[in-house]
Order: structure tokens, then C-alpha cells, then sequence
């Protein structure tokens, strides 16, 4: 009897300890995922109207717009087996993740941030991740997310200006400048298109769905195709050239 009872006090004496070292386990499993997270900086002196081509395969894109004359490239990435291998060629940067490692796919997820002089050309690809872009005014901005992943292009003035994705969100705030075109595509998700209220554009917008909102920018020159899957017109002189596809989401136009 006082053999069981001794044998029970000691069981009990080990929960504590248990606990302890299930705490330690966790906290050496976090401290060992943080630290094997890479990243890579880097500087390139440019010129104020710098193009930068970035293909990556998998991760998220953000490019910021600021008041010097290089570009500074930010990469965060988990595998150790990822190849990054920037080149610029005169007033052009290109960074082809896809190129780099051969199309392997255990290069796993790498995060870029770029920051950029503000009158710089963007082309940015990635397969899945969100694609962000702010404050720029360069002649042409180009974001493709090939499956999965948002769009924001946020203080755009630029002349041409792409976005594609297959399922996400498209949001784009800026402006449409004299004889620029501008195309927008989803697939599976909502297009917002927001500008000034003296915009003025030729309008091509198709969807399956008939969620076509122009708000402010409608009038009686638009012509209804298809029972309200496609509308075609100007808004004012139609001085630029836009168009809005979205298969299965919405598109909407909202006036600053």
C-alpha cells in the first residue's frame, strides 16, 4: 500500500516537468522556423525612368515608389535552395526566379519588396500571391498572377497599364492618361476600378454574371450587348482606351 502510494506521489511529481520541457520543445520548434528564414538586400544605382521585370514563381510582390534615383530589392524566402540572381542591363532590372532555378519547385514561397524611383516601368509575375503597387508614374505598370492572388495598384499615373489574375481581387486607384489603354481580367473575383470624376475613356466591359456597376460613369451613349453582359461606350472625349473582363465576379467603377 505505501509502495503504490509512493509510486503515484512520484507520478504526479513528473506533470510539472512534463509541461516544462512541452514548453521548450515549442518554443526551440518557433525559434528554429524563424531562423530559417532567409533574406536578401540589395542596392542598384538607375536612372529615374528604370524598368524592372521580376518573375517570380510563388510569394507575394510589393513595389513602393521613392525619392531616389536606384532601386533597393528586398527578398525574404524559406528554402535554402532558392536561387536569386538579379541582373540589370543599363536602365533595366530583371529578376527571374523562374529562370534562376531552372523551373525547379522546391524553391518553395519568396516575398520581394522593391522599392523604385517614381516614374519606373513595373512587369510583375508571380504564380500565386498578391501583387501590390503604389505610387507610380512610369510609362507602363504590368501585374500577372497566374492562379491565385490579389491585385492593388494604387496611385497609378501611367500610360499603359496591365492586370491579370485567374482568381482574386483587381483593385486599381488612379488615372487614365490621354491615348493610354488599359486592360484588367479576373477569371474569379472583384474588379474595382476607382478615378477622377473628369476621367474620360472608351469603355469595353464583359461579364457573364451582368454585375456591370458604373455609378457616376454611366450615360445614355453606352450600348447594352448581350442582355447586360457587355456594355461598350465613351465617357467624355474617350480619349483613352480601357477594358474590364471578369467571368465569374464583379466589375464596379466608383468616381473619386
Amino acid at each position: 500500500m505505501n509502495i503504490g502510494m509512493k509510486l503515484s506521489r512520484f507520478e504526479i511529481s513528473l506533470h510539472p516537468l512534463k509541461a516544462i520541457l512541452f514548453v521548450l520543445l515549442l518554443i526551440a520548434g518557433s525559434f528554429s522556423t524563424v531562423t530559417a528564414q532567409q533574406k536578401m538586400s540589395k542596392r542598384y544605382p538607375v536612372s529615374r525612368n528604370v524598368r524592372v521585370v521580376l518573375k517570380n514563381m510563388f510569394g507575394t510582390i510589393v513595389v513602393e515608389s521613392w525619392n531616389r534615383d536606384e532601386v533597393k530589392l528586398t527578398a525574404t524566402f524559406d528554402s535554402p535552395k532558392a536561387n536569386i540572381t538579379p541582373r540589370q542591363s543599363g536602365d533595366e532590372l530583371v529578376v527571374d526566379v523562374v529562370s534562376d532555378n531552372h523551373g525547379r519547385m522546391d524553391v518553395g514561397d519568396v516575398n520581394f519588396k522593391l522599392q523604385v524611383p517614381v516614374n519606373s516601368s513595373v512587369d510583375l509575375q508571380t504564380k500565386r500571391g498578391q501583387i501590390t503597387v503604389t505610387n507610380l508614374r512610369g510609362t507602363w505598370v504590368r501585374a500577372q498572377v497566374s492562379l491565385e492572388g490579389d491585385i492593388d495598384l494604387i496611385g497609378i499615373n501611367a500610360t499603359e497599364v496591365y492586370a491579370l489574375n485567374r482568381t482574386g481581387n483587381i483593385y486599381f486607384d488612379g488615372e487614365f492618361a490621354k491615348g493610354g489603354t488599359y486592360q484588367f481580367q479576373s477569371n474569379k473575383g472583384e474588379i474595382t476600378i476607382r478615378i477622377p470624376a473628369d476621367s474620360a475613356f472608351n469603355l469595353t466591359a464583359s461579364n457573364q454574371n451582368r454585375r456591370i456597376s458604373l455609378g457616376a460613369f454611366w450615360n445614355d451613349r453606352f450600348q447594352n450587348l448581350g442582355d447586360g453582359r457587355k456594355y461598350v461606350g465613351d465617357v467624355g472625349d474617350g480619349r483613352s482606351k480601357v477594358s474590364v473582363t471578369n467571368f465569374q465576379g464583379s466589375i464596379m467603377f466608383i468616381r473619386r
